[in-house]
């Protein structure tokens, strides 16, 4: 008797140890403080802490500090809680609202100067800080450099650069590629690159391009200055986590100033072109990012009928901020304008740039 009382009171006790644990709430952050880390919570229950970076198309990215940079699906996460101020879009809103965030399952609220509640399924974009010029700002450049003495001398460096502004409804990029080469005392390569467009997001997919702007010098194509002016209209075709794939075209004017031209002949060519672009990012694993970027222009065969630029490489973390870099850059004029001399320019310039990059 006395033994079947035990056994029924160890079981008693049991249960009710389960029930206790049963009713105790999962484990939660405590509320950020102004200018402390920002939170997230997955769909599993996993809580991370960190620094958000920005929510685009549905992709969430997120610094950890344990796990470095992450991209996540927007669907995997349960709750975000930001210590620091940002700016939230909303599809219903023309304006960004900005205040420390609180996302929980399917409501959100902002708490800027009013606590102001939204729905879940009605939000777009997330930026971090305060409408301050700074915080819209990031970017990376890559460069490369040998130097060659003995038998022959040789001074080459190569330059990729560029940076981003980002708000939740636009974006503004700006490109540079630069080549320079001395091989004893005598200049082979010395070309510049610059493109610069404006996007404004109709849709989380669509936007359009109003103003796409492109300068390019290279001698030894003949080309002493060039300048692009034209508009487009773009679209997101793939979006994930790991993947960025998109794709514009629209019209464009170009007018060429050549280095030399044969004699009685212009220096000078304007035309109407057709200009169109894609770009491709894919992050292999956590520690190699490869990117594409391609765009070709059809021209009046005076002005060359047809040329492009690509671009596409693999960066590889290093050490801290540094990345190792491996880019490949093909130039093409289908029909070079010749030189004074007779000469015509090759159609095709390759080049290989390896060096330190450096993301900010």
């Amino acid at each position: 008797m006395r033994f079947r009382r035990a056994v029924l009171f160890a079981i008693a006790l049991r249960l009710s140890a389960g029930v206790a644990a049963a009713q105790t709430p999962p484990w939660q952050p405590p509320p950020p403080a102004p200018d402390a880390f920002d939170w997230i919570q997955l769909t599993s229950g996993e809580w991370l802490k960190g620094e958000l970076i920005a929510l685009y198309d549905g992709s969430l990215e997120f610094d950890s500090d344990e796990l470095d940079k992450l991209t996540l699906d927007w669907e995997d996460i349960r709750q975000v809680r930001t210590g620091r101020i940002v700016q939230v879009r909303f599809r219903d809103r023309d304006e960004a609202v900005t205040g420390t965030l609180l996302v929980d399952g399917d409501s959100v609220r902002v708490l800027g100067d009013t606590d102001q509640p939204f729905a879940r399924a009605a939000l777009m974009s997330i930026a971090p800080g305060e409408p301050r010029e700074a915080n819209y700002w990031s970017g990376n450049a890559t460069l490369g450099f040998n130097l060659r003495r003995g038998n022959s001398e040789q001074v080459e460096a190569n330059t990729i650069a560029s940076a981003r502004r980002r708000t939740v409804g636009t974006r503004v990029g700006v490109d540079y590629v630069a080549n320079y080469n001395v091989t004893d005392d005598l200049t082979v390569t010395n070309n510049q690159r610059v493109n610069a467009g404006v996007d404004w997001f109709v849709t989380a997919r669509l936007f359009v391009r109003p103003v796409v702007v492109e300068y390019y010098r290279d001698p030894f194509q003949n080309f002493a200055h060039r300048w692009t002016l034209g508009a487009a209209v773009g679209y997101q075709l793939v979006d994930t986590p790991r993947v960025s794939w998109e794709f514009n075209v629209g019209p464009a004017y170009q007018r060429t100033i050549f280095d030399s031209v044969a004699e009685g002949e212009s220096d000078t060519e304007s035309t109407a072109a057709m200009w169109a672009g894609t770009t491709y990012t894919n992050e292999l694993t956590g520690d190699i990012d490869y990117s594409l970027d391609y765009r070709f222009l059809l021209v009046k065969p005076e002005a060359g009928r047809y040329t492009h630029h690509l671009i596409t490489g693999l960066s590889v973390d290093a050490v801290g901020p540094l990345d190792l870099d491996v880019s490949f850059v093909w130039d093409r004029v289908q029909d070079p304008r010749p030189e004074s001399s007779g000469l015509v320019p090759r159609r095709d310039d390759y080049r290989f740039i390896f060096g330190l990059g450096f993301d900010f």
